[in-house]
């Protein structure tokens, strides 16, 4: 049985873990801190368990940098989960704005109020997302699901970058004078409920380089405002983010923060005000949130409307905590920069031996931390080959999603350096070995 020190994961989640995070956990599991408890059995209501959270979250906000207008949330579901709570937290949002507006106008007839807005909806409501990859097809797809009984599609898909592709993948991102986002009302448009865009696509290996410059609004008139929600699930932690142009960012724990079963919401607190009653919304057609994905209700309860996973939450404190200490006051900047490097390492060996390895994303776009190539085209036989020699070397976790095969190297924060370059040195060697 080999060493853990031996073993290189790259498996795209969940993902590798710092072993002294692990170490602690062992122990807390057992008897957390010498109160002859496991950290599993304490109350989530205990006072152990708040401290866990007002430090996880202190932590998060040191490494973020998270402004005074965002609040944090531990939500159930990960991030398909949030597919979900996004349309309906956000769509509430939107119909408590045109409540807000029809009652000025009007006053106070309700069912005056009522009509006016279940009439905006039909017309009006729109949800814009931008599809470069497999998890953005789906947040997009769930958020048709779920408004189809209203009878028409609110779903504006702003970008398909398989339509731009060569080849008909996720393997691009067009230029952004070419996304087709809402217009503002002050345009003659509808104006979006949100604008919605996956950080990272851990399947197809993805990355936006930037924050969009078009979605950086700064608009006149605040009605005009398209809130802004990112899914960072796997590049959450690995560089620095402007939380202030968000409405929302949200991650599943399982990549670079922790364990499963945790689910971390950053939230402009704005928008937990801006709500309308559930007994409004059933009136215009439309559903409200569940409680366990209304995002109000969690941010009331502290996260603990229920039983949360306090291991879980424990266990993503004690990483962030180790990358504040290991990187001091640069913080993000310097787990980016080692982010950068590791990758870079990579994807030079790739490049070095185009016969052997062919990178799927364009050069712009590539991921810093899911590496995607394929092996002498895809052949079926030298694929099996690098992943039989990789796992004779105790490289595991290279074998690509099962929807679009290949080969995924999986960069995450726990993966060290020197583990990199015992992957690099195997790839070196493969392709000397299997040039045609």
């Amino acid at each position: 049985m080999p060493d853990r020190s031996a073993v290189a994961y790259f498996g795209a989640g969940p993902a590798p873990l710092p072993t002294e995070v692990l170490l602690k956990g062992a122990e807390a599991f057992v008897n957390f801190q010498n109160t002859g408890l496991s950290l599993v059995e304490i109350s989530h209501r205990s006072q152990t368990a708040n401290q866990i959270l007002t430090d996880t979250k202190a932590a998060l906000t040191t490494l973020l940098e998270i402004p005074d207008t965002h609040e944090i949330l531990f939500m159930h579901g990960g991030g398909s989960g949030q597919f979900s709570a996004v349309v309906l937290n956000m769509v509430a949002v939107w119909v408590e704005k045109r409540r807000r507006e029809a009652e000025k106008d009007i006053g106070g007839d309700p069912q005056r109020i009522i009509e006016r807005v279940r009439k905006e909806l039909r017309d009006t409501l729109s949800l814009d997302y931008l599809v470069t990859g497999s998890w953005s097809l789906k947040a997009s797809q769930e958020a048709a699901n779920l408004l189809e009984p209203l009878g028409s599609n609110f779903v504006n898909v702003a970008l398909d970058s398989r339509k731009t592709s060569s080849a008909g993948k996720f393997d691009n991102i067009p230029p952004e004078d070419t996304w087709n986002l809402t217009p503002p009302r002050t345009k003659g448009g509808k104006s979006s409920a949100f604008v919605y865009y996956c950080d990272n696509e851990t399947v197809d290996g993805v990355e936006f380089p930037c924050f969009p410059e078009c979605l950086h609004q700064r608009p006149e008139d605040p009605s005009d405002e398209i809130p802004v929600i990112a899914d960072m699930s796997s590049n959450f932690l690995s560089r620095r983010v402007d939380v202030s142009k968000h409405a929302v960012i949200f991650g599943g724990a399982q990549k670079n923060i922790g364990i499963t079963d945790v689910t971390l919401v950053i939230v402009r607190k704005d928008l937990l005000s801006t709500q309308p009653s559930s007994s409004f919304l059933h009136s215009v057609g439309v559903w409200s949130p569940p409680t366990i994905l209304s995002w109000p209700i969690v941010a009331k309860n502290n996260s603990l409307y229920n039983t949360m996973p306090i291991f879980s939450i424990w266990i993503a404190g004690e990483v962030m905590r180790g990358l504040l200490d290991t990187h001091k006051h640069r913080q993000l900047a310097g787990q980016e920069e080692l982010a950068n490097m590791k990758a870079k390492e990579i994807y030079d060996v790739l490049d070095r031996y185009p016969d052997v390895y062919q990178i799927v994303p364009t050069r712009p776009v590539r991921s810093r931390m899911n590496i995607c190539f394929r092996v002498r085209g895809g052949d079926a036989a030298h694929e099996k080959a690098f992943l039989e020699g990789a796992e004779a070397q105790l490289l595991q976790g290279l074998k690509g999603h099962r929807s679009v095969g290949g080969i995924r190297i999986s960069n995450y924060n726990a993966v060290d350096l020197a583990r990199v370059r015992r992957l690099t040195a195997y790839l070196e060697t493969f392709a000397r070995d299997n040039r045609p």
